[in-house]
């Protein structure tokens, strides 16, 4: 008997055919629709672009350079630590002769995703935020001015300002928009939950995903949303229960001079949190175990079982991204002319 199966003129032939391009169809799509990032309030964080790397390696210098500061000892680097987290894991940072800082010091990586800078949004950009520190008495304890003169005096440094910015003016404008830029590229994708967020069910594990609904379901997304998973809102801290705190931050109050946004603060981002301890702006809680508990109750009005708590803390860790992979820096050398420190003075 002839067989006719594979007759392409045979009803059954084309029938058959038609059900492997459906099947084929479905297979590319349901491929396609893993890798779009699925419908949920955190998003996945993108790679950095860099479209001008001259002007990031003079701001990584700039970073790392403690001539920048009065002791010549603290650099943008001290207090954000590139290999911790970009923080420095303390719960406030050490300033000019070792004064003691005001407030916990935030991650810088993926800064440029927050809506604002400081705890307090005081500074709208990163440009603006780079240079505060440097004229801050408790910190870097410099001026615009000496840091201006300073770099001046530098020929290394002179010519790649004038290599970046294609002109001889060198001015604190310059400083911080190289730094900014740097700052920029600070980015740390590819955390195990951004890959389930893009359809890799295997990226998290059974505890971890009950965490990640837990923080959902218990409305911890209202103010950790988005890329950053926070970053993008003021929200008063003690929304339920007040927060008994010694540190004297009154958030954006300081800054707006509202008294109805006393206590505000710029909600952190929770992206590489678990290098990111102490926790809050006065840096009261030692632990990510603690920090939930806390904000459970003050925040949202409810107490966490020790089980709910550890699935929220193992989800909070699958937000830890590739961290910036840098080659340190050389610092152009001083010159005869460049201002010597007294960090003893």
């Amino acid at each position: 008997m002839k067989n006719t199966s594979h007759n392409p003129h045979n009803p059954l032939f084309r029938s058959a055919l038609g059900a492997v391009s459906l099947a084929a169809m479905l297979l590319v799509g349901g491929v396609a629709l893993a890798a779009k990032p699925i419908n949920e309030p955190l998003q996945p964080i993108p790679a950095a672009k860099v479209t001008h790397p001259a002007k990031v390696e003079l701001g990584k210098k700039l970073f790392f350079d403690p001539r920048l500061s009065r002791s010549g000892f603290i650099s943008c680097n001290s207090c954000h630590n590139l290999g911790m987290g970009g923080s420095d894991n303390l719960k406030t940072s050490i300033g000019d002769k070792w004064q003691k800082g005001p407030i916990n010091s935030p991650t810088v990586l993926n800064s440029s995703l927050n809506l604002a800078q400081f705890w307090d949004g005081r500074a709208k950009d990163l440009r603006e935020q780079a240079g505060g520190p440097i004229a801050n008495p408790k910190e870097m304890a410099f001026s615009h001015d000496l840091t201006v003169d300073l770099l001046r005096s530098i020929p290394q440094y002179v010519a790649e300002f004038k290599q970046v910015f294609g002109n001889d003016q060198l001015t604190i404008n310059e400083v911080t928009s190289a730094i900014a830029a740097f700052e920029e590229t600070l980015v740390t994708p590819n955390a195990p939950f951004d890959k389930w967020l893009k359809g890799d069910k295997k990226a998290i594990n059974a505890q971890e995903l009950r965490g990640y609904q837990l923080f959902k379901n218990s409305g911890c997304v209202a103010c950790h949303n988005g890329v950053n998973v926070g970053g993008t809102s003021f929200q008063k801290m003690g929304l339920v229960e007040p927060y008994k705190t010694d540190n004297p931050a009154e958030g954006r109050a300081a800054v707006t001079g509202n008294d109805a946004e006393r206590f505000n603060f710029k909600v952190p981002t929770l992206r590489n949190v678990a290098l990111t301890y102490p926790y809050f702006h006065d840096g009261a809680a030692d632990t990510l175990s603690q920090a939930v508990d806390t904000m459970g109750r003050i925040q949202l009005g409810k107490t966490f079982t020790p089980a709910e708590n550890e699935d929220i803390v193992a989800f909070l860790k699958t937000l830890t991204g590739d961290q910036p992979r840098l080659v340190m820096p050389v610092l152009p050398p001083s010159s005869d002319k460049t201002k010597r420190p007294h960090p003893f003075e």
